[in-house]
């Protein structure tokens, strides 16, 4: 039986140690509780550092049988490894940075790097420890971004799903750090790699495909032969336990407490945990105005306040907990009463009971975060909310925004409008409190943990199936052989080749793409064989071929199509074309070369080519989609194709296709092997056109019409280099 491994920089346990042992408590984080029901079952485990240094190995021992018991594994830090890898690299260069707080907070230091690495080799150690063929691994969080892939470097098939719990930032945001391609690659290891909001995913495809040699083709980047999917999964809470809690007696009673000590005043709830990514200033700062500018809400409200401790030794935490201090201390020395204190204000963390009176109880909850991946308290207050009434506040940065819609969405930087949002929620009529709080809770009701554990558990499954029916067509050593094999027992074969980005790798400057020695070397012995017929069938221009292939015994085809030339031939171009419709076009491809610095023209005899490999990654894309979009119609009127091909855009005669043309050579000849090779969009209308019994073979993706793929030219040169083996040696004439 396969297991699950569940992997987090923390177990979801506290460890204590009290009169010389350790005891383990439950944690009540969101994660904790979300995964609760998978590591429990079966043989399934957590793995992950237990929050307190076990020096002695004794120690050691104990913890690790204690927590065996628990379904939990931990792995053991020293002090050096939490200050460098987690309060270092994780804390003070990927929080700040995936917060967007890079240019106040972050701090580069080698050592933490290097801290940051050994540690991730140390998980990815227990993990191959227990690991076995079949296992699911799903590792969670910023501090472990490498172990995805330093998994999959020692186990190539399993399945490793990856899900980041705070905001992935944008590309310009990302590439400060110095280490950010490591990071890329370490996290394209997995083969679903999970992010909260649509946003999210935008910038991490942005990242990868500008820091990266990888291509993505919507929301699927293809790294090297592996397919890795990119989503969005926004996560839920345990929304049962939340709606049930202010049921309990002992919750009633606080409940109770809270109604006596605050009657009839306005409950505006606000719970964070003390970090400068959570807006805790501004909120104040936006309160403050409310008393200032209504003077009548003075005494009618209440802001209480719950900042649970974080980190509260590291100098700017304790700096932000100091300036908190000073601005509520400021609120209430201005406007408290006798009888009224306008902020309450508590550095500590809560029961859940307690957190659950006040969620019920709290007329407003104000959640106005500078950014944040999801943010739950969002959702725990909309759950316990069960008279269906309360409004909430939510700042457009927290990834919950995307999915409560129905809250007051603000922007946290612009203290006026939290201001007065705060005002329209404590005037809010009851009716419409409930037109918006009725499908926020049943939103949150059906997107709860377990659903959102099931849809990523589901959707790891779904792509491993999709990887494997790829893999099935990638051209392995089995079906190679058996390609081979029936290359070896035919007569009569033709084999298409297309050029750039088939037989040589792509070039920046196109005219540096020229064959080498070994390219000439496999083509002439392949052509040497009688029972061949080459065809380089290319959409460079025909002086290019010609200038490079004249001497060869085979039969090229330029500009897809339209000039042909036999071996021992002059080049003749089919009749009936016109390139009159470039007097059109040019200048339309013009005005683009203008707005595109790095783009360019190139002019064939009946086409036109608008090429973008030099542009700025994105731009070059952006301004293709406007040009066919733009030439779309005059394109159709005056017989013309647009074809959009790698970095391409070709505008071309439609008569013209390498279809079309391979059709002229294979119809009515009795070939008993057709194979075809190539890379491109104008290569699929070979592969539709050819027999069914024909071999096609697409280069560099597996999105294609052909049967089979290869990775890159150098697989192809390996293959043909195979079929030239069975070249038979001319006997040498009798003397």
């Amino acid at each position: 039986m396969s297991k699950t491994i569940i992997v987090s920089n923390r177990l979801p346990v506290k460890i204590s140690k009290t009169d010389g042992a350790y005891h383990s408590s439950p944690s009540e984080g969101g994660l904790a509780t979300g995964l609760g029901s998978i590591y429990k079952q079966g043989d399934n485990v957590w793995i992950g550092w237990p929050g307190i240094e076990v020096a002695e190995q004794e120690d050691k021992d104990q913890v690790t049988k204690e927590l065996k018991e628990l379904s939990l594994i931990p792995v053991f830090l020293d002090q050096e490894e939490i200050n460098q890898y987690y309060e270092g690299f994780s804390n003070e260069v990927l929080w700040p940075v995936f917060h967007y707080y890079a240019s106040t907070y972050a701090a580069y230091k080698q050592s933490n790097w290097d801290y940051y690495k050994a540690v991730n080799k140390k998980f990815r150690d227990m993990i191959l420890s227990i690991a076995e063929p079949g296992d699911v691994i799903w590792i969670h969080d910023y501090q472990l971004l490498l172990l995805p892939a330093l998994v999959r470097q020692e186990l190539p098939d399993v399945s490793i799903g990856f899900f980041l719990h705070i905001p992935f930032p944008s590309n310009e945001m990302f590439r400060l750090i110095p280490w950010r391609s490591e990071l890329l690659d370490g996290m394209l290891g997995a083969d679903l790699i999970g992010l909260h909001t649509f946003d999210d995913v935008r910038h991490f495809l942005g990242a990868a495909t500008r820091l990266l040699p990888v291509t993505s083709s919507a929301n699927i980047i293809s790294n090297g032969e592996r397919s890795v999917v990119i989503e969005s999964f926004p996560m839920g809470i345990d929304e049962k336990r939340y709606s049930s809690l202010p049921l309990q007696d002992d919750v009633k009673q606080q409940i109770e407490l809270i109604k006596e000590n605050f009657q009839n005043k306005k409950l505006i709830l606000s719970i964070d945990r003390l970090d400068y990514s959570k807006g805790i200033l501004q909120r104040l700062e936006a309160f403050e105005l409310l008393l200032e500018q209504c003077p009548e809400c003075i005494e009618q409200i209440t802001l209480y306040m719950i900042v649970v401790p974080s980190r509260d030794t590291v100098p700017q935490y304790a700096h932000l907990r100091d300036e908190i201090d000073k601005k509520v201390g400021k609120i209430n020395a201005l406007y408290r009463t006798m009888d009224w204190s306008p902020v309450h204000y508590y550095y500590r963390s809560f029961p859940i009971e307690t957190l659950s009176a006040l969620y019920y109880s709290a007329d407003v909850c104000l959640v106005t975060p500078m950014r944040d991946g999801m943010n739950l308290v969002s959702k725990e207050y909309v759950a316990s909310r069960i008279n269906n009434d309360g409004v909430l506040i939510m700042s457009e940065m927290a990834g919950s925004s995307k999915e409560l819609i129905d809250a007051i969405i603000v922007n946290p930087n612009n203290t006026g409008e939290v201001c007065r949002a705060i005002l329209q929620a404590i005037n809010m009529p009851l009716e419409e409190q409930r037109r918006r709080m009725i499908p926020m809770r049943q939103l949150v009701a059906k997107f709860n943990t377990s659903h959102w554990v099931k849809i990523f558990m589901d959707r790891l499954k779904e792509v491993k199936l999709m990887q494997r029916s790829m893999q099935a067509r990638h051209v392995s050593n089995t079906t190679e052989q058996s390609i081979i094999n029936r290359y070896i027992k035919t007569k009569k074969r033709i084999i298409f080749l297309d050029y750039d980005g088939t037989l040589v790798n792509f070039k920046s400057n196109i005219d540096q793409a020229s064959p080498d020695k070994e390219l000439y070397n496999v083509i002439n012995k392949l052509a040497e064989d009688p029972a061949n017929q080459l065809v380089l069938i290319s959409g460079r221009k025909h002086e290019n071929l010609d200038e490079w292939f004249k001497e060869n015994d085979i039969y090229l085809i330029a500009e897809h199509g339209s000039w042909f030339k036999q071996p021992g031939t002059l080049w003749h171009k089919i009749s009936g074309l016109t390139d009159q419709w470039k007097h059109d076009i040019y200048p339309i491809l013009e005005t683009y070369v203008d707005r595109t610095p790095g783009s360019f023209i190139e002019e064939k005899t009946y086409s036109l080519v608008w090429h973008y490999r030099k542009a700025q990654a994105g731009l070059g894309e952006l301004r293709a989609n406007e040009l066919m979009n733009n030439l779309k119609y005059l394109a159709s009127d005056k017989g013309l194709q647009l074809l959009a091909g790698d970095k391409v855009l070709e505008v071309k005669n439609m008569d013209i296709n390498k279809g079309k043309a391979a059709l002229t050579l294979t119809e009515g000849r009795d070939y008993d092997f057709i194979i075809a090779f190539g890379d491109d969009y104008t290569d699929e209308d070979i592969f539709k056109a050819l027999p069914e019994s024909a071999i096609t073979i697409k280069v560099g993706s597996n999105l294609s019409a052909a049967k089979f793929y290869l990775r890159n030219p150098s697989e192809v040169r390996k293959l043909l280099t195979s079929f030239a083996k069975y070249t038979p040696v001319e006997e040498p004439a009798d003397k």
